[in-house]
């Protein structure tokens, strides 16, 4: 064993033991980072704007400062990215993390002196759970991989930005630095196509132990080193066990990378986004991740069913209940204020507080008004894979409210890696599995207003193809798993 595992073993049991503190005082965690942000933003425009100095309670907080999206903090930010000072948080943010907007084009979400850490500590501090939780710290001595953005920067009156993942890359610690790959020239390749095969060229030959990305696009990095190779990527890379992951459920991909790499291996899942880290899994044995409480956000939830209601009700940390369909609203210190990012959680414990994603306050489908969301279709396919040969390389799910002939339906597209010996008692499965998890889909069905799903076959690489032809290729962009139009599924019945 090395220096350098023994010490990342002694500093996982300290970190470990920090967190449990936090974490078992979750209600008083979050009444203080509540008054540390209303303290530290008063002076500022929003501050000012919303009666801060009058604020004492998350009550008169609620009754100051309503929810928010990105386009109605826009005005604020617009004066932020001109240059200006004290506007949603003191002084001027250290970065923006440019990300793709809908109606407004690009996003421009501020990073702080103070909220730039908490990015850093907390994937940090999930390897250092691993490590505490399993005794496995040998693959800090190997090569890591982790699939991001490039670290070219820009600048917009002072600030530099570019995409999360890029600035984060800024901030990789020294000890890491011999071993993270790829270099810093490939890694600052804009194209993703010619990226991955750069990698792919820089790692072929190296001990691999830590690979982390978008499982979307580190399969196609998978699939790059399996042509080269001509054999498992675990046997390419023998000391690799550890993989890193987030943005999506990794549980759609998992048979497909099991087979990829030839043997199973331990996972990590994280929860980051521009506006902030939210969560990251603590432990191996339990379901769902550590919602971090102490990490300069503070939280509100909405329940789903209730967000477009004229006044919903905003719950805090200590009224949550497991299991119910939460939309995440954060304040921060990097300045965003009731802010709904668009995820939706759910949470499978409360004992410490963990929870899962469980899709998109936009991206669902109830255009019979069934109320689907991502969590559900995704455990629906992975339901209907186990036990099969069946690999899926990617899927999304839209309705047909108008089809040629007989009732309407929910139209899946998979893309197949090894499709179904038997085709419709794979869809019945998926079928059967949806009206068990949703009651407004089952009663659909019975009603025969609509009928089954059907399963379109997607062609070898059509997402990817399809992501490219809209310039979202790699880095964090994701296809979404579900929609209440066809305006994807329109392009990818183009392919």
């Amino acid at each position: 064993m090395s220096v350098k595992s023994v010490a990342a073993k002694i500093f996982a049991k300290k970190i470990y033991k920090k967190t449990q503190i936090w974490a078992n005082n979750p209600v008083e965690t979050q009444r203080k980072v509540f008054l540390d942000l209303i303290r530290q933003a008063k002076k500022t425009q929003f501050g000012t704007d919303h009666h801060f100095n009058r604020i004492k309670t998350f009550e008169d907080f609620a009754k100051n400062v309503p929810i928010r999206d990105y386009e109605a903090l826009k005005p604020y930010v617009d004066k932020v990215i001109k240059g200006q000072e004290n506007i949603l948080w003191k002084g001027k943010p250290l970065y923006f993390a440019k990300t793709s907007g809908t109606t407004s084009g690009a996003k421009y979400i501020p990073l702080t002196k103070e909220s730039m850490p908490f990015h850093i500590e907390a994937a940090r501090n999930a390897i250092l759970h691993y490590i505490h939780e399993t005794g496995n710290a040998d693959f800090v001595d190997g090569k890591m991989i982790f699939l991001q953005g490039s670290p070219i920067l820009e600048e917009k009156n002072g600030i530099k930005l570019g995409r999360l993942s890029g600035i984060v890359a800024h901030f990789v610690p020294k000890y890491l630095q011999k071993n993270r790959m790829p270099t810093l020239k490939t890694n600052c390749i804009e194209d993703w196509e010619t990226k991955v095969d750069a990698i792919v060229e820089e790692t072929f030959d190296k001990d691999m132990t830590v690979i982390s990305g978008i499982p979307s696009w580190v399969q196609m990095y998978f699939e790059k080193l399996y042509e080269k190779g001509g054999k498992p990527v675990g046997e390419l890379f023998k000391n690799f066990n550890l993989f890193i992951y987030g943005g999506v459920n990794y549980e759609p991909y998992r048979a497909k990378f099991e087979n990829l790499i030839g043997r199973k291996v331990d996972s990590i899942e994280l929860f980051p986004a521009s506006e902030g880290f939210f969560a990251y899994q603590d432990s191996q044995k339990e379901k769902g991740m550590l919602l971090l409480l102490n990490a300069g956000i503070f939280y509100e939830f909405i329940k789903s069913e209730e967000f477009f209601t004229e006044n919903p009700r905003r719950y805090t940390i200590g009224e949550v209940e497991i299991g119910v369909n939460y939309v995440l609203i954060i304040s921060t210190n990097a300045g965003l204020w009731g802010y709904n990012i668009g995820d939706t959680i759910q949470f499978t414990s409360t004992k410490p507080y963990r929870v899962i994603v469980s899709g998109r306050i936009k991206h669902y489908i109830s255009a019979f008004g069934e109320h689907v969301i991502g969590k559900e279709v995704e455990s629906a396919l992975q339901e209907a894979v186990i036990g099969t040969k069946v690999r899926v390389n990617e899927f999304t799910v839209a309705p047909q409210i108008t089809p040629k002939e007989g009732l309407p339906y929910h139209e899946w597209f998979i893309e197949f890696e090894n499709e179904p010996e038997n085709m419709d008692d794979f869809v019945l499965k998926i079928d059967n599995s949806m009206r068990k998890q949703n009651v407004y889909y089952d009663d659909l069905i019975v009603g025969k207003v609509l009928r089954k799903l059907v399963i379109t076959k997607v062609a070898k690489n059509g997402f990817q193809d399809y992501m490219k032809s809209i310039g979202k290729l790699g880095g964090q962009n994701k296809i979404p798993r579900l929609s209440n139009d066809r305006k994807i599924v329109n392009e990818l019945n183009k392919k």
